[in-house]
Order: C-alpha cells, then structure tokens, then sequence
C-alpha cells in the first residue's frame, strides 16, 4: 500500500510539474503574442500609413507649388517618429526585426535626402521643376514600399508562429490536465475499492458486533479483522465487553445485596415505627403518672410538706413535663421525611397564615409585629412545611431583645431555579461563631432559665429544608437581630400576592 502511494504521489508531482511549466509557457506566449507580435505588426502598418502620406504631401506640394498640401507631409513625420519609437522597444530584442526596421528607415531617410527635403524646401512652382528633376520620386519611394512590405511580412510570419506554439502549449497543457484528471479518477477509484475491502467491511462487521453487544448480546465475542488500526479498535471493545460483563456480574451482586440491604432497612424502619409507638404512648405514661401523683401528693399532704419538698416536687414534675417535652420533639424530627411524604403543591401563604394563628398566642402577649412578602407556591409536604415556618417564627418572636417590640419580617425572592427566602427579626441575634451549632441536636446557646426549648427547632428545621432539597443557613453579616436564610426549588409559576401584617396574621389595610 505504501508503495502504491509513493508511487501516484510521484506520478501526480510529475505530471503536476509539466502541467505548471504548460501553464507558464502558455502564459508567456500569450503575453508575447499580445503584448509583442500583434503590437509590432500593428505600429509596422502605422509607419507604413506615415510614409505614404508624407510621399502623399511632397507630390501634393511638387504638382500645385500651395503649402497647404505639405499638411499630410508634416504629420507623417510626427507620426513616423512615433512608430518608430514604439517599434524599437517593442522589437528590441530581436535581431530580424530591428534590421528590417532599420532598412526601412534608411530608404525612407534615402527618400528623403533626395526627393522630400528638396522639393519641401523649394517655393511655388519650383518645387514642381525639382520633383521632376527628381523623376517625381517614384522609385526610392518604390525601395521604401519594397521594405515595408518585407517588414510586415516578416511580423506577420512570426506572429503566426507565435500563434502556433500558443496552440501547441494549450494542447500541451490539456493534455496534462486530462492526464491529471485521469490519474485522479484511478487513485480516487483504487481507494475507494481499497477502503472498502479494508476499511468499510471491517467497520461494518465490527459495527454488528457491537450492535448484538448492545441489544444484550453480551457474551457474544468481538470479531478482529482488517488494517492493524481496526483490529486495535476491534481489541478495544472487546476489552470494553469484557469489563462491561464484569460490571454487570459486580452490579448483580451488588443488587442483591443492596435488596438484602432493602429487606433488613424495611426490618430496622419497621422496628422504628414500633419504638415511635412506644416512646409516643409507653414511654410518656409513666411520665405523666410521676407528674400526676407528684401533684396529687403536694396538694394532699401539702400541709405536712416544708418549703424544700415542695421544691423537690416542682422539680420531679418539671423534669417530667420537660422530658415529655423532649421526647415529642424528637418523634418530631425523626418523623421527617419518613411519616409526612406527601409531595404536592403548597401555597405558602396560607401554610404561612394557618402558622400564625397558631402562634397567635404568643405573638399577641409579646406584641409582636410580623410583616410577609408575597409568597409563591412550591412542591413539598404541607405538614413538614408548617412545622418550618412555626420552628421559625416562634424563635424569631421568642428570642426577642427586652428593650424593643418584636419585629419579624419573611421576605421572598425568586434566584433562577429556586425561592430564597429569609425570616429576619431584631431580637438578641446569633453571633457568627454559633452560625453552624445552632442546627446540630440538643444545641442551646443560653440557659432554659432564660429561653425555655429544647434545642431541637433548628435541627428539624435544617432536616425539612434539606429534605425538600434547599439549603438553610444563619446570615453572619446581618446585625441588629438574627436572619435564617433559607432556598427551596421553584415550580416555574410566579404567585404574587399582597404583603400583610400578622400580628393577627391577616391582610393589612
């Protein structure tokens, strides 16, 4: 294959070496011809016109002795310079052509000497008495026909031999290209058959090969045929369909451990939801039975009881109340995700609205004024979606400043494919270094003393959003009070709504 390659690359670099030599000697040729022997013959013919009517103005002059008939005279002479000018360069290199001229113009100057000057330089009918002392001047001027006609001929004869090698260099050009061409036509026929045989044959068995692996075929070798190339490609997918049937032997193992795995997480969340019934019922009965019997002991015998065991008493009822406190938050956040799973359209306002109502009370005892951009509707759990705006509020309203009202404004922004939303309040604020803690389990930041809680909200709160798939976080920059930030996916409809004031948590006049 090489050799046949080398080959028609030497062929054709031949042929396209002729082929540019045909093109420059016709271009030359042609250049010659038009720009040489066409002129020449041409400017010979003008000088020929100047002669006779300079002959044409002396015998004018010679027979009526007027000088107006020397007019035609005078011209020719200019017009004979000219011609002469225009033939020397034109016929400069040739020694043929500037003999001929040159005889030309020494009969024309013979002419002249015996004929023209003398019968131009006579007056009035003199010049008639010298034009026959010079036999009229017919036969120098005769010589001078005799040598233009040998001028013209001799220009003619060579611009038909130009013509002919013109004619000649354009079959040779032809010629070539036609023999360009055909190589072409050859080497384009001998690769197409080539790359049929060795290439496209090849390509289409490997192709079908590949197509039966594709339909499920795996065991189905791939066949290595053809060029070195192809049959490289060929070892390369047959390397491919063979870790492709190690990854799927590895995958169906790993799907029936991951089933085993499915079958033992059903097993675990089956166990789960019996200890969520336990802890939500076994559990919080014996809480209330210390709280129930330790109240009914202080009233009973609460005459016989000191300061420092009614003290005790408040405490046993209290770390009930609390831990019941505790253990339904935590049914709470363990029920994220797993219990309330309904995805469907929320309109955020009124999940926001019913969320105030239910706040009502504490907002109303601190006086708190709460303010809403319009908000949008999403995909989500409307339960889950409640317990976020509740956790929310409520911490804004409960963590407030002693010395200001309480001021909580949620605003709304759409940011491409997700809502942003933003809870900010002007209470005691979050200190950039509790921007993380405050989202972790049991996490207080102050005493319960100070804020009752049990250090849940945060976390439920990050659990919700994540769940739905946003992010929360606490904006560090922000001063003069707190602002949770927090984004959830967009449903590609804006609702624009009107803002209202909810410390009753209805429209604003």
């Amino acid at each position: 294959m090489r050799v046949g390659v080398c080959s028609t690359l030497a062929v054709l670099a031949v042929l396209g070496a002729v082929g540019a030599w045909a093109l420059a000697r016709t271009a030359s040729i042609s250049d010659h011809l038009v720009g040489v022997r066409s002129p020449a013959l041409v400017e010979a013919v003008r000088l020929e016109n100047s002669l006779v009517n300079q002959e044409t103005g002396v015998r004018g002059y010679g027979l009526t002795g007027r000088r107006e008939f020397l007019e035609p005279y005078t011209q020719g002479v200019a017009d004979e310079r000219a011609a002469v000018a225009r033939l020397r360069r034109l016929v400069g290199d040739e020694p043929a052509a500037r003999a001929d001229l040159d005889r030309v113009l020494d009969r024309a100057e013979a002419w002249q000497a015996r004929v023209a000057r003398p019968v131009v330089a006579a007056q009035g009918a003199e010049a008639g008495r010298v034009l026959e002392g010079a036999g009229g001047g017919k036969g120098p001027f005769d010589a001078v026909r005799t040598s233009l006609q040998e001028q013209q001929r001799h220009l003619t004869e060579e611009r038909a031999g130009t013509s002919d090698d013109l004619a000649d260099t354009r079959r040779l050009r032809n010629g070539v290209f036609t023999a360009i061409a055909a190589v072409i036509l050859l080497v384009a026929a001998l690769i197409f058959e080539g790359l049929r045989r060795g290439v496209t044959t090849p390509l289409e068995r490997l192709g079908a090969d590949a197509r039966l692996v594709a339909q499920g075929h795996f065991t189905r070798p791939i066949a290595a045929t053809g060029p070195a190339d192809l049959r490289r490609l060929a070892g390369d997918v047959e390397a491919m369909r063979q870790r492709m049937v190690g990854q799927l032997e590895f995958s169906e193992k790993a799907r029936t451990l991951l089933d085993e795995q499915a079958a033992e997480l059903r097993r675990s969340n089956a166990e789960l939801e019996q200890f969520a019934y336990v802890a939500s019922h076994d559990l919080q009965e014996p809480l209330r039975k210390v709280a129930s019997f330790c109240q009914l002991l202080q009233r009973r015998y609460g005459d016989g009881l000191d300061e420092r065991a009614h003290q005790y008493i408040g405490f046993a009822v209290d770390g009930a109340n609390r831990m019941q406190v505790l253990i339904n938050d935590l049914l709470a956040f363990s029920r994220v995700g797993r219990v309330h799973n309904d995805h469907d359209t929320v309109d955020l306002e009124a999940v926001l609205e019913a969320t105030l109502d239910t706040l009502s009370v504490p907002v109303e005892e601190s006086g708190a004024e709460i303010t809403h951009d319009p908000l949008p509707t999403v995909v989500g759990d409307r339960t889950q979606l409640g317990m976020l705006w509740q956790n929310l509020v409520s911490n804004a309203v409960k963590f407030r400043a002693p010395d200001r009202r309480p001021a909580v404004h949620v605003s709304a922004e759409r940011d491409g494919d997700v809502w942003r939303f933003a809870v900010t309040d002007n209470g005691i604020g979050i200190g950039p270094e509790y921007t993380e803690k405050v989202f972790a389990l049991f996490q207080r930041l102050h005493t319960r003393e100070a804020y009752p809680g049990t250090g849940i909200g945060l976390a439920m709160c990050r659990k919700i959003v994540e769940f739905h798939g946003g992010t929360i976080a606490v904006d560090p920059e922000h001063e003069g009070g707190a602002r949770v930030v927090f984004t959830l996916p967009a449903t590609g409809a804006d609702d624009s709504r009107t803002t209202v004031s909810a410390g009753t948590g209805r429209p604003a006049s």
